[in-house]
């Protein structure tokens, strides 16, 4: 059974940084078409971060030039690392496939980022 583990959220100020990483075990595809999304209370999910079929990092604008996404192989995990933080960041982060059939969703990890 595929399990996904989100952690390395927390409360942070504006323009801080944090590291976020999601464990993938379970799969046979590994860590392939993992990405991160976000969701905020009373907006949808939003697929934030996550790799284009040759490997190359895909952001939305929003966040471009500020997060990057990693493959870790020695954690088997996919990673996200999040710079110069804004309040508008702050949501709930969880990690998933990119398209096709969902795998099932973890906890996420809450991010908050203060003025």
């Amino acid at each position: 059974q595929v399990q996904l583990v989100e952690s390395g959220g927390g409360l942070v100020q504006a323009g801080s940084s944090l590291r976020l990483s999601c464990e993938v075990s379970g799969s046979v595809s590994g860590l392939d078409g993992i990405g991160w999304y976000r969701q905020v209370p009373s907006r949808s999910r939003e697929l934030v971060a996550r790799f284009s079929i040759l490997g190359d990092p895909i952001y939305v604008e929003d966040v471009r030039g500020r997060f990057a996404i990693f493959k870790d192989t020695a954690k088997n995990s996919v990673d996200l690392q999040m710079d110069n933080l804004k309040p508008e960041d702050s949501a709930v982060y969880s990690c998933n496939r990119d398209s096709g059939r969902l795998l099932p969703w973890g906890r996420g990890t809450q991010v908050t980022v203060s003025t």
